[in-house]
């Protein structure tokens, strides 16, 4: 069986979080093709539960929306963190909340076609109140909602999001109708 072969890679744009490649792909057929790559350093993000049920999310402005989107806390994970560590730490930086009982939900790659960007998705319980620490740049409000709230929005396209109705469904799957 013939299989595809990346033959060549040339960097095009070196960002603080990503970069853009170009890569040379070879074909079965012996031809060869342009095929964009976009490298991105690791993610992780939380659902945080409350007490009564409630997730809460962050609404924040998002640059190539051009508009404020509903999401779960999440960023990305710095040099040698666990991703554990950097969805507690993004728990606390986003909404003001902290958790010693995390656990591993789902992972997630956000556009498999061009990206190589995998979040690992934890859920937060036995919440206890602290303070945001947002990054410079960061103007984020913290809302709460009822799964059934955020079905709605997920299923009318308020929520958009792939991280977060990933995150979302398989909440409600795993913890809300026991499915594992």
């Amino acid at each position: 069986m013939n299989h595809i072969k990346r033959v060549g890679r040339e960097l095009k744009y070196k960002g603080s979080i990503l970069n853009i490649y170009a890569d040379s792909i070879k074909l079965p057929n012996g031809n060869i093709e342009q095929w964009d790559h976009i490298d991105h350093k690791s993610a992780a993000a939380v659902v945080p539960v409350l007490p009564d049920g409630r997730i809460i999310l962050v609404r924040q402005f998002r640059n190539s929306l051009d508009r404020y989107t509903l999401e779960i806390p999440a960023g990305g994970v710095e040099p040698n963190e666990s991703t554990m560590t950097a969805a507690k730490r993004e728990l606390e930086e986003e909404t003001g909340y902290k958790s010693s009982t995390v656990e591993s939900l789902i992972n997630i790659v956000t556009a498999i076609a061009y990206c190589n960007e995998i979040v690992d998705i934890y859920v937060a319980k036995d919440l206890v109140k602290s303070e945001q620490h947002l990054d410079a740049g960061e103007d984020i409000d913290v809302e709460a909602y009822t799964v059934e709230e955020l079905q709605h929005m997920i299923y009318t396209g308020v929520i958009m999001d792939s991280k977060t109705i990933s995150a979302v469904l398989a909440y409600i799957c795993k913890y809300v109708h026991k499915m594992k």
